[in-house]
């Protein structure tokens, strides 16, 4: 088998993996499916049996899904910020503390290498950023934190995609009213510009792809976070630029009469097939290796991901429930982001049926991502 997957052309088993990976996502254990988390773990299987895919595949996927969420969110989202803009702050903030603080202890009575576990704690945040992070501030150990990274991330994945269809089964939500609620609570963007606007195409790829562009050139500004000759520097990345300039292209809705709209069935198109290929790439890439890294460093480091995924989203579940009361959707929206979790994201749009989740993703998101990367760093320097 290993000789066959591994040898075996990248476009058939792009999509080979996609469709065995829907078909098991698609499977259901009393309500609960793993949906496109499916594709993770088949990906995960061909990248452990030598599956290469081109990191185009992950980049692209990563792009259309953000952007998409971006536009989608857009129209809604400076609204909703408004009203509950501390809460998602201090939730972001919360959530990556909690993981920072379990990694710390689990350094302290482990005795685990701090490099190693700082990248166990970037997989179960599912935070590349954060990866990057940790490996500049590891130097010549920084393949300790991808081998860190590589084993929690599957569970990171999955972890936060169970969570977002458990708690609302649970709970026993009316999911019905807590959609009304949400949407009520978003109400409807209204644009001042009363002109007549015009499409420089009609599918909307243009504004799709000037986002693209904007984003990536907006994530590679990098801003140094101390002195030194070479102080640690922390940038939004492929994720962040386009998430926020999508955001606000999808609020505006046009630039004076050049229309930026896309309609919304392009979008969750472009939105499920991003988040289809960033899954396919990360697992193979994640799958390389992984049973083989078990073996050598241990099954309890497994465990140890597992642990800095759970708390996080326990902690700020009943943080966001009980200290600032967010409804139920506003509140896994926020855990999603929190947990820089894309794929989560996905499966609670499913879940909700509502796009208008992705409001408290996108907010909570930024937060979540500046903690994660200064978390990494600063506990990797730490212990060293």
């Amino acid at each position: 088998m290993e000789a066959w997957i591994s040898g075996m052309n990248s476009l058939l088993a792009l999509f080979l993996i996609a469709a065995l990976g829907y078909l098991i996502g698609a499977i259901k254990v009393k309500g609960i499916e793993l949906g496109t988390a499916g594709v993770l773990l088949v990906a995960l299987v061909f990248g452990h049996f030598g599956c290469e895919m081109p990191s185009l595949i992950r980049n692209v996927g990563l792009a259309l899904f953000v952007t998409s969420v971006g536009f989608i969110a857009g129209p809604k989202f400076f609204r909703n910020f408004k009203q509950n803009a501390k809460s998602y702050i201090l939730l972001g903030f919360i959530i990556i503390l909690t993981g920072a603080l379990s990694c710390a202890l689990l350094i302290a009575v482990s005795g685990v290498r701090p490099e190693l576990m700082v990248g166990l704690m970037t997989g179960a945040l599912t935070s590349t950023p954060g990866l990057a992070a940790a490996q500049g501030a590891a130097g010549d150990l920084s393949a300790q934190a991808a081998i860190g990274y590589a084993i929690a991330y599957p569970f990171g994945v999955v972890g936060v995609v169970l969570f977002v269809q458990l708690m609302p089964k649970l709970l026993k939500a009316d999911m019905k009213k807590e959609v009304e609620n949400l949407e009520a609570a978003a109400g409807v963007n209204v644009r001042a510009y009363e002109g007549k606007t015009f499409k420089l195409d009609a599918a909307g790829f243009f504004s799709f792809s000037v986002v693209i562009v904007l984003g990536y050139l907006l994530g590679s500004i990098e801003i140094p976070l101390g002195g030194g000759e070479n102080p640690p520097v922390f940038a939004l990345g492929t994720t962040g630029g386009p998430l926020l300039v999508g955001l606000l292209f999808g609020h505006l809705g046009h630039v004076g009469p050049i229309d930026l709209t896309l309609k919304k069935s392009a979008l969750e198109t472009f939105r499920e097939l991003g988040l289809m290929l960033f899954l396919i790439g990360a697992g193979t890439e994640g799958g390389a290796g992984f049973v083989e890294t078990l073996r050598q460093e241990g099954a309890m480091l497994f465990v140890y991901g597992a642990i800095m995924t759970l708390l996080p989203m326990i902690v700020g579940y009943f943080v966001a429930a009980k200290m600032l009361k967010l409804a139920l959707l506003n509140n896994l929206g926020s855990i999603t982001g929190g947990m820089t979790s894309t794929p989560a994201l996905g499966t609670l749009i499913a879940v909700a049926g509502t796009d208008d989740v992705a409001s408290a993703y996108a907010a909570t998101y930024p937060i979540a991502l500046v903690s994660v990367v200064l978390a990494s760093q600063f506990l990797t320097v730490l212990f060293r």
